[in-house]
């Protein structure tokens, strides 16, 4: 690997093979240090691979969705080195990132956009009058978002040349039916069957009559193949389809793109892989390699196995509310194993929904069934709820339905960066009319509000819990909306989550100091529960509020508003939060560091407030 050629459309067939079994063994020794997304980037290492050797990422477009099939891609462009510091603080991203190279086109930790970015390039180009090629490589269950349909559709119809390579390793896809199709399907791949179809077109459109004999034959033959071919989908919104071919091959595939590259309108090249493709641990468990910590290359056994965190700690109790009511559902979009609901799925299959990437769909679907009288609790990462927004308002807030979102991830997440801290659901949630936002600080609390939710709460309500462990404060306090964990004279501490442990340190550091500071827990942010803020801070004059969220609409700046209306002065405050910015990738605890909200700089932010320099 240390010899990567900066060009590859000079490897010969045997040395583009040799390649992928570098690139393979690299991803796997890379990943077995850093973690990240292994399985994926495993099973698309021929596609890109046969990229790289028809395309010039530099000036063609390559879009991916979603960006966690891009390992063997960074290597190709010139980051082979940094893969040492895949998704580590000051390292490489683990998804596309053009702020990182000119060979990323687009930011991809979402799914099911692709086509749609791919078709706006292309017709930028189209206007630009540029000369460039445009990708979308979509796959690993992007294909079960509506939006990716709303792209093809548009895509299709638009003839704009643009090639679609639908990574299909059997997520999204059905399986060809029968033997004839299979046969036909290789028949249609043979490059002696595109040489003709490509030149019958050029003579057909020459010859007298010609455009009308190409337009009979053409439709018997879509007759024919409609009947035998599972690709009238694609075709039928305007594609070229090719496929479906092995997507291990990188000869057929280099073969199948540079003829794709020589169509003049949309392809869709479908590719069959395989999920951990050269990795029998990956290939056995692709759920469990998708994302995964540092493990033994030589078991796959993890290095440091995962304790109870807060998703199992929901499946768990989930499973203990359903079987005290029959109404109970759980749903999640494509996230049972990470948002803690296998056993659910196990014990209660028929109420066990998996809609697929479609977090849109999951809430208005779960807003029909509340309309009908079941209790349906929807599990979603924080990020991925962004998603569904207007369906918050419309389908559930306007009717006060009762659904209950379980906003796993909240918070900043670490390693996966900016397009997956849940940073934005505090502040987002508390814009819709009626929702009730209920913040656990650790397991127990997490079980008694997931109860009151379920079975108290009238209308919509969310609970939002991070990833990962607990921390030190252990006690329940979730029967109340509100409480004073400690009382003093000098200082106002508000914080809501986890929050609340670099609060009680800060705390601490501040006693050590001849400081005391009332620390008020929140435990429901929305809304909030004003009487005991405002009876602190009348004390104390001061207001100090710490959390894990963005700026804009924080629970802080909501305070200060309210205070303000009810004519309660404030002297000093300070509002620590994640900022206006996006924030990087690293450690959850440099991340805190990083903005301010670890247990040290909070004292010295809180001291300045009380009227002391930095210390």
């Amino acid at each position: 690997m240390d010899h990567i050629p900066d060009d590859l459309s000079g490897l010969s067939d045997s040395e583009a093979t040799a390649l992928c079994e570098l690139l393979r063994a690299r991803l796997i020794d890379t990943v077995s240090r850093t973690g990240g997304h292994l399985a994926s980037s495993l099973g698309a290492v021929e596609i890109i691979v046969a990229i790289h050797r028809v395309f010039h990422t530099t000036q063609d477009r390559l879009v991916f969705d979603v960006g966690h099939q891009c390992y063997a891609h960074k290597i190709l462009t010139g980051r082979n080195e940094a893969m040492e510091t895949l998704r580590t603080l000051g390292g490489i991203a683990g998804f596309p990132k053009p702020s990182e190279s000119d060979c990323d086109a687009f930011v991809a930790g979402h799914a099911s956009n692709s086509v749609s970015v791919a078709i706006g390039m292309a017709r930028a180009r189209t206007l630009q009058k540029g000369k460039y090629h445009v990708l979308a490589l979509i796959g690993d269950g992007a294909l079960s978002g509506g939006m990716a349909y709303e792209g093809l559709s548009d895509a299709g119809d638009s003839g704009e040349p643009l090639i679609v390579i639908l990574n299909d390793n059997g997520m999204s896809i059905t399986k060809s039916v029968g033997g004839v199709a299979d046969h036909l399907a290789r028949q249609r791949l043979k490059p002696q069957y595109l040489r003709f179809k490509k030149g019958y077109r050029k003579v057909m459109s020459v010859l007298p009559l010609g455009g009308h004999i190409y337009n009979v034959t053409h439709k018997v033959k879509t007759a024919i193949k409609e009947t035998l071919l599972p690709c009238s989908l694609f075709e039928d919104m305007g594609f070229t389809y090719l496929g479906p071919v092995d997507g291990h091959d990188v000869k057929g595939l280099t073969r199948l793109l540079n003829y794709a590259k020589e169509l003049d309108g949309p392809v869709l090249l479908h590719v069959r892989t395989v999920k951990g493709k050269g990795y029998s641990p990956a290939e056995r468990n692709p759920d469990r390699f998708h994302g995964v910590g540092r493990f033994c290359v030589e078991t796959g056994e993890l290095l440091h196995p995962a304790g109870p965190n807060f998703s199992s700690v929901f499946g768990q109790t989930m499973c203990q509310l359903a079987e005290e009511d029959g109404a109970v559902c759980a749903i999640t979009a494509a996230m049972q194993s990470g948002t803690g609901l296998d056993q659910f799925a196990q014990q209660f299959p028929e109420r066990f929904f998996d809609v697929g990437i479609a977090e849109g769909h999951a809430v208005a679907m779960a807003a029909g069934m509340a309309k009908q009288g079941m209790k349906p609790v929807f599990a979603v990462y924080s990020s991925f709820l962004q998603r569904a927004y207007d369906m918050l308002i419309h389908d559930i807030a306007l009717q006060q339905l009762h659904v209950v979102l379980a906003v796993d991830r909240a918070g900043l997440v670490g390693e996966d960066g900016e397009t997956h801290h849940g940073v934005f659901d505090a502040a987002f949630l508390d814009t819709i009319p009626g929702m009730t936002v209920l913040c656990p600080s650790n397991f127990q609390e997490l079980r008694s509000m997931l109860r009151y939710a379920v079975f108290q709460v009238p209308g919509p309500v969310a609970i939002r819990y991070p990833k990962g462990n607990e921390g030190t404060f252990q006690s329940d306090t979730g029967s109340v909306k509100s409480c004073l964990l400690q009382e003093g004279k000098d200082i106002t501490l508000i914080g809501y989550g986890m929050m609340i442990n670099q609060l009680l340190e800060c705390a601490d550091r501040l006693a050590e100091h001849g400081i005391h500071a009332d620390i008020v827990k929140l435990n429901c942010i929305a809304p909030i529960d004003l009487e005991p803020i405002a009876a602190s801070v009348k004390k104390t004059k001061r207001l100090f509020c710490a959390e894990d969220s963005i700026m804009a609409n924080c629970v802080g700046q909501r305070l200060l508003s309210a205070l303000a209306l009810w004519g309660i002065s404030v002297e000093r405050s300070a509002l620590v939060n994640t900022g206006s910015t996006f924030v990087t990738h690293g450690t959850v605890s440099q991340l805190q560091e990083l903005c301010g909200l670890d247990g040290a700089h909070l004292y010295q932010q809180a001291l300045e407030v009380c009227g002391y320099g930095k210390q």
